[in-house]
C-alpha cells in the first residue's frame, strides 16, 4: 500500500495541474518554450545580434512548416492513383462491364470495317468492269454510253455516301462506350453530318413533269367500236396490251370494247372500270356486256384488219377464234393490215395506224397487240399518252386499294422496301437473254442489301413465286447493321386480322389474279422498289409507280448492271 501510494505521489509531480496555466510574459523571448517551472531560451550573446531578433514562437514554426509540407505532397503525389486505388475496391463490378463494353465495341467496329472494306474492293472491281466495258464499246454504241456513264455516276455517289455512313457508324460504335451517356456528344446518332450534303435525297421521289407529258385526246364516236383482244401471257401481259388498245382506240376515235371474261380474265375483278371513263368525263370504254346491250345481240366484227401477220394473223389461233364465235360473236376473214412479226415488231407511228386501220366500218379489231412497237417513248411515258384528269387510267380497284392500304398501315409502316423476286420458270427464260438476269441467291442478296443501306430501310416486302426454300436462304442473308431485315409476305387467311376483310366481304378472296394485283399495289405503294428484269409484272408495277409518283431514284432491276456470277451451259 505504501509502494502504490508513493507512485501516486510521483505521477502527481511530473502532471501540470489543470487550473495551474501561467501566462507568457511580455518580457519573454518569442523563442521562449515553457515547460512547467522551467524556461528554455536560445543563447544569447552580445556578439549575435540577429538571432536575437529572429527568435519565434513554436506555433509561427508549425505555421511556416505545414505550408511547405503541403507543397511538397501536392508536387509528388499521384492523387488520380491515389483515389483510384480507393474507388476500384467498391466498384469493381464497374470497371469489369465497362471493359466488356469496349471490348464488344471494339469488335463490332471491327466488323463493320470489314464490311467496308468488301464494300470498297467491290465499289473497285465494278470500275474496273465499267471502265472495261467502255473501253471496249464500239464506236456504232457510242450513243449508249451518256446513260450508261449516268447511271455509274449515280451508283458510284450513293455508294460514296454509304460508305461515309458505315464510317460515322463505326466512330459511333468506338465512341459508345466512353460516352456514358451523353446525348450531346458531336458524334449522337441524331447529329448530322455537316461535310455530306444530298444524302437524305438519295432514294428521294421522281419528278415525272407530268404537266410536260405529250398527250392526246380520246373523243369516241358513240356508234364506233374497237373489239379488244389479248391473248399473249398472263394477267400483266394483258393488262398492257389493254393500255395499247385503249392509246389505238383513242387515234381511231372509237369506244373501246373490254373483253368477256369467259374469253379473257375477269378485268372487272381487279380493274375499276368506271374509273377510266370518270377520268376522261365521257364513256370511251363499255363491259361486253355493255356492248352487247348497245348491238340489241346482233353482234358481228365488221373488219379483222390484223396489226401482226405472223406468226398467225392478229396472233390468233383457231382456238381462240373458236372462244370468239362462242360468245355469238360472227366475223369475217382475218386479214392482215401489214406484214409484222411478233419476234421482231417494226416501230410504227401514229400516222401509220391512221393509214392502215381508219375506216367507216362500225366494230373493228386488230388482234393482240401485246407486242406493238407504236410511238414507245409516249405511250411508255408517266400517266400515259391520253390526256386525262386523274393520275392513271388503268390502275387496281377500291376495294383492292384499300386493302393494299391497311396491309401497309397493319405489316409495314410509311418506310418499306418491295421486292419482286421472280423465279418460277425464270431460270431457262432468263439464260436466253444476254446476258442473263437469274441471279443465284447470295448474290441477289447482296444487291438487295446495298439498297438497303442505300435506302436505310430495313424492312422488305416480299412478292416472290419462288420455293421456300430459296425465300429461307435469301432471309438469311439479309444483314443490316447487324440485324436480318424481314421479309415480309402476305399471311394466310386469318379471322381475327381485319386488314384483308373487303375482300372476303365482296367476294373477292381466294382469287388468284386479285391477289396478284393485291401484291402489286403493296409494292407500288413502297418507299423504294426492287424488280425483276423482264417481267410484265414488274414492269406493270413501274408504270403504276410513275403514274402514281412514288417511283423513286433507287427504284431498280435485280442486280442492274451486274452479271450472274454463275451461269449453267446450254441444253
Amino acid at each position: 500500500m505504501e509502494s502504490q501510494s508513493s507512485d501516486e505521489d510521483d505521477d502527481r509531480q511530473h502532471l501540470v495541474d489543470h487550473n495551474d496555466v501561467r501566462r507568457i510574459s511580455p518580457r519573454h523571448s518569442t523563442f521562449q518554450i515553457d515547460d512547467g517551472d522551467h524556461h528554455f531560451k536560445f543563447p544569447y550573446s552580445r556578439r549575435s545580434p540577429l538571432l536575437k531578433n529572429f527568435c519565434f514562437n513554436k506555433r509561427y514554426l508549425f505555421a511556416v512548416f505545414l505550408p511547405l509540407f503541403i507543397l511538397i505532397l501536392y508536387f509528388t503525389t499521384d492523387f488520380r492513383t491515389l483515389f483510384q486505388t480507393s474507388s476500384l475496391l467498391p466498384n469493381s463490378k464497374f470497371d469489369s462491364s465497362l471493359n466488356n463494353r469496349m471490348r464488344e465495341s471494339q469488335l463490332h467496329a471491327l466488323y463493320l470495317l470489314n464490311q467496308q472494306q468488301l464494300g470498297l474492293f467491290k465499289l473497285w472491281n465494278h470500275t474496273l468492269f465499267i471502265n472495261n466495258s467502255v473501253n471496249s464499246t464500239p464506236p456504232t454504241n457510242a450513243d449508249r454510253l451518256p446513260s450508261s456513264s449516268s447511271a455509274f455516276l449515280e451508283d458510284l455517289k450513293s455508294d460514296v455516301l454509304r460508305h461515309i455512313s458505315l464510317n460515322k457508324q463505326i466512330q459511333q460504335v468506338l465512341l459508345s462506350s466512353h460516352r456514358l451517356g451523353n446525348p450531346f456528344h458531336p458524334l449522337s446518332d441524331n447529329s448530322t453530318d455537316p461535310y455530306v450534303g444530298g444524302a437524305s435525297d438519295t432514294c428521294r421521289k421522281v419528278d415525272q413533269r407530268l404537266s410536260d407529258r405529250r398527250t392526246i385526246e380520246w373523243n369516241p364516236k358513240s356508234n364506233k367500236y374497237l373489239f379488244a383482244i389479248c391473248v399473249s401471257g398472263q394477267m400483266s401481259n394483258h393488262l398492257i396490251c389493254l393500255e395499247k388498245h385503249m392509246f389505238f382506240a383513242a387515234v381511231l376515235n372509237r369506244v373501246l370494247v373490254i373483253p368477256s371474261s369467259k374469253v379473257d380474265y375477269e378485268f372487272h375483278r381487279v380493274l375499276d372500270i368506271d374509273h377510266i371513263n370518270k377520268c376522261l368525263g365521257r364513256n370511251v370504254v363499255v363491259t361486253f356486256q355493255e356492248f352487247a346491250e348497245a348491238k340489241k345481240n346482233h353482234l358481228h366484227i365488221d373488219k379483222f384488219l390484223c396489226y401482226f401477220s405472223s406468226p398467225h394473223p392478229c396472233f390468233m389461233d383457231d382456238e381462240r377464234v373458236k372462244k370468239i364465235k362462242s360468245l355469238g360473236v360472227s366475223m369475217g376473214k382475218l386479214e392482215a393490215a401489214w406484214t409484222d412479226d411478233v419476234k421482231k415488231p417494226k416501230k410504227r407511228t401514229v400516222e401509220d395506224v391512221v393509214s392502215k386501220f381508219s375506216t367507216n366500218d362500225d366494230v373493228i379489231a386488230i388482234g393482240d397487240v401485246f407486242f406493238a412497237d407504236v410511238e414507245r417513248e409516249w405511250v411508255m411515258q408517266p400517266g400515259g399518252p391520253i390526256a386525262h384528269k386523274c393520275k392513271t387510267l388503268i390502275e387496281p380497284s377500291r376495294f383492292i386499294l384499300l386493302t393494299a392500304q391497311r396491309f401497309v398501315q397493319t405489316f409495314l409502316g410509311r418506310d418499306f422496301i418491295a421486292l419482286h423476286f421472280r423465279r418460277h420458270g425464270f431460270l431457262k427464260f432468263c439464260n436466253a437473254k444476254q446476258p442473263s438476269c437469274f441471279y443465284p441467291v447470295p448474290q441477289a442478296a447482296d444487291c438487295i442489301n446495298r439498297v438497303v443501306e442505300r435506302a436505310n430501310t430495313p424492312v422488305i416486302y416480299l412478292s416472290t413465286d419462288a420455293a421456300a426454300s430459296e425465300t429461307r436462304l435469301l432471309q438469311s442473308l439479309l444483314v443490316f447493321n447487324g440485324k436480318t431485315v424481314p421479309l415480309v409476305t402476305r399471311p394466310a387467311r386469318n379471322s381475327a386480322e381485319k386488314w384483308d376483310a373487303l375482300l372476303y366481304r365482296h367476294g373477292l378472296e381466294g382469287d388468284s389474279q386479285v391477289e396478284a394485283m393485291l401484291d402489286k399495289t403493296i409494292c407500288a405503294l413502297s418507299t423504294v422498289f426492287i424488280g425483276s428484269s423482264g417481267s410484265t409484272f414488274t414492269e406493270d408495277i413501274l408504270r403504276i409507280r410513275k403514274d402514281w409518283g412514288s417511283a423513286s431514284l433507287c427504284d431498280e432491276y435485280l442486280c442492274q448492271g451486274e452479271v450472274p456470277n454463275f451461269i449453267t451451259e446450254d441444253e
